[in-house]
């Protein structure tokens, strides 16, 4: 069992904390979470992995838990936390390695994809679309702006962060647990939740990542394509993006390939660890031996 080391590290003129897990010489797997979780949204992946030969990090992201929180909502614009993960995958001493991005995470795995393809060995996806295929989603299916809808609620400034703080964060927990299978998020977890939500400025900066986004729309600049050998993961039930997306962000990909578990939401990583994780690891092990 190897234990899990808690480190900073400087990228990007900010320090993440990050935590490790696994030998030092293994394949590096890094893993990003996504809205509202922290580091900790992956604790049923880490061990796994790192019992499998793979060096782990999982850091929290900027404005999470215990990584830097940058003040401005311009601070959370994509291409800021783009390089925050470029820059942590340099300073790791790597050539390439393997990224994994749930929700947000998610997000800025498939744009590390696409803008530093020269950083990465093999992309994987949990339940986050690409960002084109968001696009052509909305446009098309105004069912999906239903289910995006809070992130309109996120643009009022201060009252969410506020109103989440209330009642000992009993929002945000019904949150989690109405959109999850029953049982999925145990008292623990939410005793670590509520720990890394009351960070001082953490929630505000957490919703400045939804308040960036609407304030600065897609880079067209950038390519879509991922050239990266890329595997999606969606749990078909999620609440608040369409399976649909799994198949569009596919189109985008010149090597990828995807799987749809039927009875799994939007935290697929929690309900169906055991099963998430295998397809992990036999996707990354895909051609290697």
């Amino acid at each position: 069992m190897w234990i899990q080391e808690h480190k900073y590290i400087k990228t990007n003129g900010i320090k993440l904390h990050v935590v490790q897990q696994g030998p030092q010489e293994g394949q590096l797997v890094i893993l990003l979470h996504g809205f509202p979780e922290f580091w900790y949204g992956w604790s049923k992946q880490m061990s796994d992995l790192a019992n499998q030969g793979f060096r782990v990090w999982a850091p929290d992201q900027r404005g999470y838990n215990l990584s830097d929180k940058p003040k401005k909502t311009s601070d959370y614009r994509i291409d800021h936390l783009t390089a925050d993960i470029a820059g942590l995958i340099k300073a790791s001493g790597k050539e390439k390695v393997i990224l994994i991005g749930h929700d947000w995470g998610g997000i800025v795995a498939w744009r590390v994809a696409r803008e530093y393809p020269e950083l990465l060995n093999k992309l994987i996806v949990l339940n986050a679309p690409h960002e084109m295929a968001m696009s052509k989603q909305l446009f098309q299916h105004p069912l999906q702006i239903l289910k995006s809808s809070y992130i309109a609620f996120f643009q009022i400034r201060g009252v969410p962060e506020r109103l989440f703080g209330m009642s000992n964060w009993k929002i945000m927990k019904k949150a989690l647990v109405s959109s999850s299978q029953e049982g999925t998020f145990s008292k623990e977890d939410f005793r670590a939740y509520r720990t890394a939500w009351s960070q001082p400025g953490a929630m505000r900066s957490m919703i400045n990542w939804y308040r960036a986004l609407v304030m600065n729309p897609i880079n067209s600049a950038v390519p879509s394509s991922v050239l990266v050998p890329t595997f999606l993961i969606w749990g078909a039930k999620d609440q608040f993006l369409g399976h649909e997306l799994a198949s569009r962000s596919l189109e985008f990909c010149e090597n990828g390939q995807g799987v749809l578990l039927g009875e799994a939401t939007h935290w697929v990583h929690h309900e169906e660890p055991e099963q998430v994780n295998k397809l992990i690891i036999d996707f990354i092990r895909e051609g290697y031996y």
